[in-house]
């Protein structure tokens, strides 16, 4: 037996990351060069005694911020009780967020699957699609980002090195162009921007691929890897008629969008919209690791038993931790002060634009907010998103980037974030613009 040399604990950053190089592998791409030692908050505390306010949230998971002690307590608990049973029998704590979510979800999505990840609710969602409808084709729109294993990457369509040297994908995945205002190719404005969109299905539909084949299509209901795009507000209900023509499911990606993230439960609720099924994960338990695919009962119940299945999915001490979640959001009213503070970091960030060129827009609805950084023309600037994280992040600030050019900064700070922690972190972006972009 090989045997491992101990090797002491360090608070160098470059010891760590020299033990990660030797025995972890570096496809798992990291946004920062931080090794953190322990986060509470809003805050992250590196190994090194440096503490950073995370305006990344581990890319909109912790959305009550690094272990909430209601939710720490709660896992905590059911650890002690039970920990894993897989499908070997029953739990309670599956059953009762399951009721949870039923009782949250617009519509009559009343029916709930959990997996473990984003990725394995769309791989569901998919399955459930196809499954149901007996057709086989799947719409998915260009800029979406579902996942990265085999179903969820053939959907995936917001950067092309996702999908570098991994063909072939899933057969009958078409892609249309997602309603992005900004950059529409035919001109300003929202009525131009869907005409486009639209027209570019409906010749789809005519040349490529009919609709009785059609499963589903599959929707971020705001565009979350592919550039923070918030869509026209007729966007959502135009798809929802169009499914609905041909019997085709509408599938809602809340992934990123949901639990509070745009100031409403699901963003989808923005525009009124049900989808027929809805895939969940990120922060539906707070950072441990849960998703759901969530449908009514009218689809569920045709999902025959052991047609699916999940060995970890809905662990018991994930589902408690998702309890505890949604016990957080009715008692901290978390939705309002995303709400309210996504609006004014928007309106900060408007005000800026005022002076600052460089910014081509500011979008975003409660906390999911877009800042799309260009060069003469409108030309995507990847290389100052590039300085101005880095100036953050110097600064004692995270945030992240988007976008098929990666030329927009993310801002996904914690739900619950308070007025202070919001001023130190536009006191710290807004010096980064000033510094790099005046």
């Amino acid at each position: 037996m090989k045997l491992v040399k101990e090797i002491p604990d360090s608070d160098s950053q470059e010891e760590w990351l020299a033990r990660e190089r030797a025995h972890l592998s570096q496809v798992l791409y990291r946004y920062t060069p931080l090794v953190i030692d322990h986060a509470k908050g809003s805050y992250l505390y590196a190994v090194d005694g440096r503490r950073y306010l995370d305006f990344a949230s581990g890319i909109a998971v912790t959305n009550l911020g690094h272990g909430h002690p209601d939710v720490i307590r709660a896992a905590k608990a059911q650890l002690d009780r039970l920990v894993h049973i897989s499908v070997v029998a029953h739990h309670e704590p599956s059953i009762q967020l399951a009721e949870r979510i039923a009782d949250l979800a617009p519509g009559k999505l009343d029916k709930v699957f959990f997996a473990n990840s984003g990725a394995e609710a769309v791989e569901g969602a998919i399955k459930l699609a196809r499954y149901t409808t007996g057709r086989s084709a799947l719409i998915a729109f260009q800029g979406a980002f579902h996942g990265r294993t085999y179903g969820a990457l053939s959907l995936t369509a917001s950067k092309s090195y996702y999908r570098e040297r991994y063909e072939p994908f899933l057969p009958g995945v078409y892609h249309v162009p997602y309603p992005y205002p900004y950059r529409n190719p035919t001109g300003p404005g929202d009525a131009a921007t869907l005409d486009y969109v639209f027209n570019f299905i409906d010749e789809m539909l005519d040349t490529r691929v009919p609709p009785r084949n059609i499963a589903a299509f599959i929707v971020e209901p705001v565009l979350g890897e592919g550039g923070y795009v918030v869509p026209p507000a007729g966007f959502m209900p135009r798809l929802r008629k169009l499914c609905d023509e041909h019997g085709i499911l509408l599938i809602a990606d809340e992934v990123q969008s949901g639990y509070g993230r745009t100031g409403k439960m699901f963003a989808c609720e923005q525009t009124g919209v049900v989808p027929d099924i809805m895939t969940l994960a990120k922060s539906i338990a707070s950072g441990l690791p849960l998703s759901a695919v969530v449908a009514g009962s009218k689809l569920m119940d045709q999902w025959e038993p052991a047609a699916h299945g999940s060995t970890f999915g809905g662990n018991p001490v994930s589902c408690a931790a998702g309890i505890a979640t949604l016990d957080v959001f009715e008692r901290e009213q978390v939705l309002a002060n995303a709400t309210e503070k996504g609006a004014e970091l928007i309106r900060r960030l408007r005000d800026l634009q005022q002076r600052t060129p460089a910014i081509g827009e500011v979008r975003g609805l409660g906390l999911m907010v877009g800042v799309e950084l260009v060069g003469k023309g409108g030309v995507p600037d990847k290389k100052l998103q590039t300085k101005i994280r880095q100036v953050c992040l110097d600064s004692g600030l995270v945030v992240l980037s988007c976008g098929a050019h990666d030329n927009v900064l993310r801002l996904v700070p914690p739900l619950n974030l308070s007025q202070a922690e919001l001023d130190e972190g536009w006191e710290i972006l807004n010096g980064a613009f000033e510094e790099v972009a005046a």
